[in-house]
């Protein structure tokens, strides 16, 4: 079976973006991964709507990548804070990824907006796509061979 006879639906990456692949959705983890965990901080920093931001919120807490935790500040009612769970900090590497083909290809020419280094030595940060066998070989995608896999299924 070649790519073209498969079945588009039971793709990883058109589930991924079913579930994060919104402009907001990707916005809000941004901030999320840069700390900001309350909603009226997110709706401020991102300038969506409440709708839009409460929305967001709800279908990223329903699919697992970030969950709420409630906190009270004196004197005020109940509110919820939103944090990255195990499943929204795997995401990090493809938040990182974007970033780093935006700052390439779409970036402000005095530079990026986030500068992000590794805390112990100070180098900057950057994604790499590796092989996985003993060479650890750095690949383009012209380096790798692309094929159905076992989850594939013929279209119909």
């Amino acid at each position: 079976m070649k790519w073209l006879e498969t079945d588009t639906e039971n793709c990883s990456v058109r589930r991924t973006l079913d579930l994060v692949g919104e402009k907001w959705s990707l916005l809000i983890l941004r901030d999320a991964f840069n700390g900001v965990r309350r909603y009226d901080d997110f709706r401020r920093h991102i300038g969506l709507s409440e709708a839009v931001l409460a929305d967001r919120l709800r279908k990223l807490v329903a699919a697992g990548v970030l969950r709420g935790v409630p906190y009270r500040e004196p004197g005020a009612r109940t509110r919820t804070e939103y944090r990255l769970t195990p499943k929204g900090i795997d995401l990090w590497p493809v938040m990182l990824a974007l970033k780093q083909w935006g700052d390439t290809h779409a970036g402000d020419p005095e530079g990026p907006a986030l500068d992000i280094r590794h805390t112990d030595c100070g180098s900057p940060v950057e994604v790499v796509v590796r092989c996985a066998g003993e060479d650890a070989e750095v690949l383009t995608a012209r380096d790798v061979t692309a094929a159905p896999g076992p989850g594939a299924r013929p279209l119909s």
